[in-house]
């Protein structure tokens, strides 16, 4: 079991998934309904308006609408956009167990300890029917999937399944028929009343109350649970219903039981405090979850994705059953992977696919997924591990591909199989395995052990090349050569997964369920990143770059620890390769697929890394690549020039200029902008330059005559000096007339200005300093 989500609340009696959104609700014993993120595991909202216990909620599959059931005898419809209760159906006269819709109708279906079980109707807010029968608390009742079936499990000991298909025909919309034929169905009297819902079969065989019951989404299934401990599985067709086996393991009330959508499985849960997995064909125990203290009560599937819910006494867990990582492995250009019982091999350049192999069943219609795959292209071999988390119950097998296929009927290859946590080559003849005890030892194509070794104690084993593995321990990975039965080096990482070998083996990425961790041959540290979303895959391009991704987004890092996103995804991958701007990946599904990217930004990244400035140059006038990220990245790495060719606005092209001394495009931009401060910091670069032009334009642009006047002595230009004075005086700046008159040594100027501001005893020392006695005598 992968736990994703857990909560600690009071006792959970109700749980329901949303179709689309990662939410779910809890309804709980105390009357509270707690809406839950279970991906962001935050808790979005809560509703308390019930009067004691809420048992039984649910989703509606497109609307906005939610609705819930309690032991005040109340249903109720919320509009979770809103938060509030739009309304409440009244009419039950005891608890109300559990509350449904229809996928098509606008019908709520609710079950009660009235002994009865009520459809109705959310829009007109109306009971369309009642149904009575059983003759003890109805504990549940759900809608068929596809047909106009109801179920329900009581006290009473029995199961029913009821025919409403007079139901509809009375009261939902004219169909495919049109309006006469709905009249004609609607028209019809019935002798001995209402015929909304008949009993169409009576299931006995419980020899205590049945807590649960569920139909099977697409089969003629029903599976029960109930206090005499049992899970029993049931069939039906149009005239008969009968029992087809019962799963025995629970040792306290059996409450809460259903079909998992996509596999032969059945799950129950039980006030054992269990939640049991069972194979449907065989009827075994394929799986157990205890907890300690808490007994089980509900269960709920996610109508789409892998994922269940259980509620106990102290809150919720969100959970998976397995992995949902395809089996695969890719050599050159092929992609061989797992999928329905086939090993199947993808050419990227063709596209062609094609099953070579079929997998031998091992009696069971349940087989635990295959966690590793490891191919041998000198024997055309491939191994395949089941690793089921225990020791004991993990085994291998070794297929020897065959030669001739027939892909419209691949033959079932008959495998060697023995126990072993995982299973990898070392040669081209050779295997090692890592057996139950966590004894490392070498076998050949027979299966037959050749050696054992003693090697570090490690709990998984990883491809390295020809003669050397990779150890993983709790806290390290370790490098091991085979033949010499020595640790090479060890890197400190806890919980590796996996390890991802470039083409020519010149680096490894080891990758944790939140690091990478890239290294060299030897296992020397490259560089480590950390990301917060959990890591599913990787592959090393042609040129040296690491192709990674989360759940949502398709990243790449360079040795030297750059990264940036490439692109985003809308469901997880598993990538295999990465040729040019092609991904080639598996999803959830199995199914191949190639998603184009955009590699220029990382190779530009690596040119400039390794100073091939030709490349560069050829992909700044090439390419298109811009954003504020490459333009941050040239300025922290020192290549301010550079960016200045990605860059279109004006400002952040004047930063730049300024950052790697580039006068012209300052000028530019300065001019583009005209802004004051833009002018003052570029008339500082062109002053540290010597460009007195530039320098002049800025001054004459921020109206900053002191410095221009400044500028005009040092330069010697008597010329603009004159004319400086001449600005001085009609801007009446007595100050920087008197300043540039100085500077042009103008001194009857000079003797003027003096006199006009009033200070005769200046002018008169300034003429008789330079015997200007006309002046002098004024």
């Amino acid at each position: 079991m992968l736990t994703k989500f857990e909560t600690k609340s009071a006792r959970v009696k109700g749980l329901a998934f949303h179709a689309v959104r990662p939410w779910i609700l809890a309804s709980l014993h105390n009357g509270v309904i707690q809406l839950w993120d279970y991906r962001m595991h935050t808790q979005i909202d809560r509703y308390d308006e019930h009067d004691g216990p809420v048992r039984g909620i649910e989703f509606h599959r497109s609307q906005p609408l939610f609705v819930s059931g309690g032991d005040d005898y109340k249903i109720k419809v919320w509009n979770y956009k809103q938060k509030k209760c739009l309304f409440t159906l009244l009419g039950h006269l005891d608890y109300v167990r559990t509350c449904s819709f229809h996928l098509e109708y606008p019908w709520i279906l609710s079950a009660s300890d009235d002994q009865t079980i009520r459809v109705w109707n959310w829009q007109s807010r109306t009971c369309l029917c009642v149904i009575t029968g059983h003759n003890h608390y109805v504990m549940c009742a759900r809608f068929h999937s596809s047909e106009d079936l109801i179920v329900s499990a009581s006290l009473d000991q029995t199961i029913r399944v009821w025919d409403i298909s007079g139901l509809r025909k009375k009261t939902a919309q004219p169909g495919v028929g049109g309006l006469e034929d709905h009249l004609k169905n609607t028209a019809q009297p019935d002798l001995f009343g209402s015929s909304d819902a008949i009993v169409r079969h009576v299931l006995e065989g419980h020899d205590r109350g049945v807590n649960w019951v569920a139909f099977h989404p697409t089969m003629p299934l029903i599976v029960s649970g109930a206090d005499d401990r049992q899970v029993k599985l049931w069939r039906m067709n149009e005239s008969k219903a009968w029992e087809v086996d019962t799963c025995r393991g629970h040792y306290n009330n059996v409450s809460c039981v259903l079909f998992h959508p996509r596999q032969d499985l059945i799950l129950s849960n039980s006030e054992d405090k269990s939640i049991r997995v069972w194979d449907m064909s065989k009827r075994t125990a394929v799986n157990t979850f205890r907890r300690e203290h808490d007994r089980f009560w509900m269960m709920a599937a996610h109508p789409t994705l892998n994922l269940f819910a259980a509620g106990h006494d102290s809150g919720l867990i969100v959970f998976k059953l397995e992995k949902e990582r395809p089996a695969y492995t890719s050599y050159q250009s092929k992609l061989f992977y797992l999928k329905d019982r086939y090993l199947r091999v993808y050419e990227m350049g063709t596209s062609r696919d094609v099953a070579v192999m079929q997998i031998k069943k091992n009696g069971s219609s349940y087989r635990p997924p295959v966690t590793q795959m490891s191919y041998n292209f000198a024997e055309h071999a491939v191994l395949l591990t089941t690793n089921t988390g225990s020791a004991e119950t993990s085994a291998y097998e070794l297929y020897a591909i065959p030669k001739d296929v027939d892909a419209s009927n691949p033959e079932a290859v008959e495998p060697r199989r023995s126990s072993g946590i995982a299973a990898v080559w070392v040669a081209r003849n050779r295997f090692a395995v890592l057996d139950k005890t966590h004894q490392l030892i070498i076998k050949n194509l027979k299966n037959e052990i050749t050696k054992k070794v003693q090697a570090p104690a490690c709990d998984m084993i990883f491809y390295a090349g020809t003669g050397s593995l990779l150890l993983r321990d709790s806290d390290y990975v370790t490098l091991f050569d085979v033949q010499q039965k020595r640790s090479l080096n060890k890197v400190k990482m806890s919980k590796c997964k996996r390890a991802i070998w470039s083409a020519d083996m010149s680096a490894v990425a080891l990758l944790g369920k939140h690091y990478v961790m890239i290294c060299n041959r030897k296992l020397d540290v490259l560089c480590s990143i950390h990301e917060n979303v959990s890591l599913k895959s990787a592959a090393w391009d042609d040129s040296g770059v690491l192709v990674y991704n989360t759940s949502n987004h398709i990243k790449y890092a360079l040795t030297n620890g750059d990264r940036g996103i490439i692109r985003t995804l809308d469901v997880p991958i598993y990538m295999a390769q990465v040729k040019g701007n092609n991904v080639y990946c598996v999803d959830r599904e199995c199914k191949t697929r190639v998603l184009t990217v955009d590699s220029t930004e990382f190779k530009f990244k690596l040119a400039l890394v390794n100073r091939k400035y030709d490349e560069v140059l050829h992909m700044v006038r090439n390419a298109k690549l811009v954003g504020q990220s490459i333009i941050a990245y040239l300025q922290k790495k020192g290549y301010p020039e550079v960016a200045l060719h990605f860059v279109k606005d004006e400002r952040t092209r004047f930063a730049l200029a300024m950052e790697c001394g580039n006068i012209e495009v300052g000028l530019e931009s300065a001019r583009a902008l005209d802004d004051k401060s833009c002018w003052e910091k570029l008339s500082e670069m062109a002053l540290a330059q010597g460009n007195h032009q530039v320098v002049e334009m800025a001054y004459q642009r921020t109206k900053n005559f002191s410095r221009l006047s400044f500028l005009y002595l040092i330069t010697g230009n008597t010329e603009r000096l004159k004319k400086m004075v001449k600005i001085a005086e009609i801007r009446k700046d007595m100050c920087s007339h008197f300043h540039n008159a100085l500077f042009v040594g103008d001194i009857r100027e000079r003797i003027k200005i003096l006199r006009a501001s009033g200070q005769t005893s200046l002018a008169y020392l300034t003429a008789v300093t330079h015997d200007l006695e006309p002046e002098a005598e004024e």
